[in-house]
């Protein structure tokens, strides 16, 4: 089974209830809670993308925001890892609206295209800088992550944009 990185946004009142009932939660993380407009796939882009900022040196602020993007703050309700099909070791997590507001204007400080010509021109060397989650990809890697990082930044943007919170988890 391939474990892929997901996204919701949903209100903080959502996220006070997912944090209180297994069920809420689960129904997020089975694609029912919110429409399909409020979810991102990013697949298995998040180690690349952190890979490919480390590489290209991006500011330490900026880093910080990216991977707490990708990782959340906190557990949103502990229950759920009982729940069947879950992935144990990848809880899900959440930001707060305020925290998704503050990783939102520090992500407006990344520019993409300038990590991603940070990358090795070589396309075997850029994978291998990068690591396993890049390695099968055909081609240079900037093709994969480029419309991950702007599925991403946009996802943030929105979702600050309209005062919401992020949940994050693997399926």
């Amino acid at each position: 089974m391939a474990v892929t990185q997901q996204f919701a946004r949903i209100s903080g009142t959502e996220l006070d209830a997912c944090r209180a009932s297994v069920e809420t939660l689960d129904l997020l993380c089975s694609f029912d809670l919110r429409p399909p407009s409020d979810h991102l796939d990013l697949d298995w882009a998040p180690e690349g993308l952190l890979r490919s900022s480390e590489i290209a040196g991006v500011d330490a602020r900026v880093a910080a925001a990216l991977r707490r993007s990708l990782d959340g703050d906190g557990e949103v309700n502990p229950a759920y890892r009982h729940q069947p099909d879950t992935i144990w070791g990848h809880p899900v997590t959440a930001l707060a609206p305020y925290a998704v507001a503050d990783v939102s204007a520090l992500l407006g400080e990344l520019e993409p295209q300038a990590v991603l010509a940070a990358l090795p021109a070589d396309p075997g060397e850029a994978r291998t800088r990068i690591g396993r989650s890049v390695e099968s990809l055909p081609g240079h890697p900037r093709g994969y992550l480029e419309p991950h990082f702007a599925a991403l930044l946009a996802f943030y943007r929105d979702a600050a944009a309209q005062g919401l919170a992020v949940v994050l988890w693997r399926d």
